[in-house]
């Protein structure tokens, strides 16, 4: 199982090359907000795991275990992001909270998360009434 810290450099990873079609050490570490040196030695960690394919000076890519990791965690924080908004939390916080809350969710409270997204989106009815009620609680 990867770490925290490996989640995040996969997610990033997968977001730049989606983006961009390839990651950089300077994006990652710009993005994360970490010294290259480090990007460098999570990079040969992650292709030591068999998340990615690292040649020193040519760049990686992710392997098909990094991709699918990838878009599950791009998955999973969309997901969180959609939920906090649809329960009312302010746009402000939602990053934050998520940032925060993303790591310490087991996939199966993901998944279950998941489908109360999903029931509520199949009936537009069921969020507004969501909404009334979050807005009676907070008068």
């Amino acid at each position: 199982m990867p770490t925290p810290s490996m989640e995040d450099y996969i997610e990033q990873i997968h977001n730049l090359m989606a983006a961009k079609g390839y990651a950089r050490v300077s994006d990652i570490a710009e993005a994360l907000l970490v010294h290259p040196s480090s990007v460098t030695k999570m990079v040969q960690k992650l292709d030591k795991d068999g998340y990615l394919n690292y040649e020193k000076y040519r760049g990686f890519i992710l392997t098909p275990k990094g991709e699918k990791l990838g878009k599950r965690l791009v998955y999973r924080h969309e997901l969180l992001e959609e939920f906090l908004e649809m329960i009312g939390v302010d746009s402000d916080k939602i990053y934050d909270d998520v940032e925060g809350i993303e790591h310490h969710l087991s996939w199966n409270s993901i998944d279950r998360i998941g489908d109360l997204v999903q029931y509520f989106k199949a009936d537009d009815g069921r969020i507004q009434e969501l909404r009334k009620i979050i807005q009676t609680n907070e008068a």
